[in-house]
């Protein structure tokens, strides 16, 4: 393998988004992927900066054939009344217009048309310096390596050792699955004293359900948790969950997981997307952020001196996804108030709260001096 190809360990979100841009610099690529297939129908919400972001790599109108726009999002309290509302059109404008869309597609769309070599489904055994030893025994040497390996990320393992991975102040784990539309036409999110429910329509038929705890709690493996958590909740979160009570394989449930590290690089190796800085999805980052990732490391892969590139991407980096961390770990602190505290406090800054998250992720402050 020349020593001036990247290799890019991870072949989600993240991984493809930085093959693709890559490619798009004429640099060459090759991707390695553990897994032999996707995560099934899940979707993501991707707020206006997640749009913008795959407008930059040139595919904000094939995106627009995905999943749909969300133009309101609704905060609700457990017994449905309305405590704040954002009018999203008007916040990130028609060019940046959040969507929710399914995971396969996202996936489908960054692949399309990707001409690399992907290795799938293979592991990194190990790595030495830029010697890449494969899960089947076979050894390369690359210019430059990529960890966009998720939260359980093997290079991240092989940069720093065992790194702590902790749990998120808002919630231990979540549910999630896909379920017929109950009739929700915007981002709706209901949150009480045991857990929060939010659904987001990917089309006119069905909506994406995300289930969590709030104070830090536990979320029980067992699906009847769901039930005994919301089941005093209003008619459209006591639908999507009558639909899926005799379906236990269409729920996802999973640890939601958090990595904060003190640095993403070491030499000529760099982490990027959850890799690096997975976060609870209070603000629906993680996606955005990835695909930020890559296309802050492809331009400054494309500039030259990679000796130094994996210094100035953090520079350039640890200033948003540090806004994002601190956003998101002052609404989970926020969540864990007493309840008739918290939804008096949401009414008066919830709109406010809203606005200085997102206002700073509107600059197109992931681009390079050079873009």
């Amino acid at each position: 393998m020349s020593e001036e190809t990247v290799l890019v360990v991870g072949g989600g979100i993240a991984g493809l988004a930085l093959a693709r841009a890559l490619r798009a610099r004429d640099l060459p690529v090759e991707v390695a992927e553990r897994s032999a297939g996707g995560t099934g129908g899940l979707a993501i919400n991707l707020p206006g900066n997640a749009v913008a972001a795959f407008a930059a790599l040139g595919l904000g109108d094939r995106l627009a054939r995905f999943g749909r726009p969300i133009a309101r999002r609704e905060y609700r309290s457990a017994r449905g009344k309305l405590l704040f509302a954002v009018d999203e059109d008007e916040f990130w404008g028609a060019e940046a217009r959040p969507r929710c869309v399914r995971r396969s597609d996202l996936l489908t769309l960054l692949s399309d048309g990707l001409d690399v070599k992907v290795r799938q489904p293979v592991e990194v055994a190990s790595l030495d310096g830029l010697e890449v030893t494969f899960s089947g025994g076979e050894r390369e040497t690359y210019g430059f390596v990529a960890g966009a390996d998720g939260v359980r990320s093997t290079v991240r393992a092989a940069l720093f050792g065992a790194t702590s991975v902790s749990a998120s102040l808002l919630s231990a784990a979540s549910w999630r699955f896909m379920a017929p539309n109950p009739g929700v036409d915007c981002w709706t999110v209901w949150s009480g004293a045991g857990g929060a429910a939010l659904l987001i329509p990917v089309d006119d038929t069905e909506v994406y359900v995300y289930a969590s705890a709030v104070r830090g709690g536990p979320v029980d493996a067992d699906p009847s948790w769901l039930h005994t958590t919301f089941g005093g909740y209003p008619a459209p979160v006591r639908a999507v969950l009558d639909s899926v009570r005799d379906r236990p394989d269409a729920l996802l449930h999973s640890p939601i997981e958090e990595i904060r590290l003190p640095s993403w690089s070491s030499g000529r190796r760099v982490l990027i997307g959850d890799a690096a800085h997975a976060t609870a999805p209070v603000w629906a980052q993680g996606a955005a952020l990835a695909i930020e990732d890559a296309l802050v490391l492809a331009d400054l892969l494309a500039e030259g001196d990679w000796d130094t590139v994996g210094a100035r991407f953090e520079q350039h980096r640890r200033p948003r996804v540090t806004h994002v961390q601190a956003a998101t770990d002052r609404f989970a602190r926020a969540a864990g108030l007493p309840i008739w505290l918290r939804d008096r406090l949401l009414t008066i800054i919830g709109t406010r709260t809203y606005e200085e998250t997102y206002a700073p992720l509107r600059d197109p402050a992931w681009r390079t001096e050079a873009w």
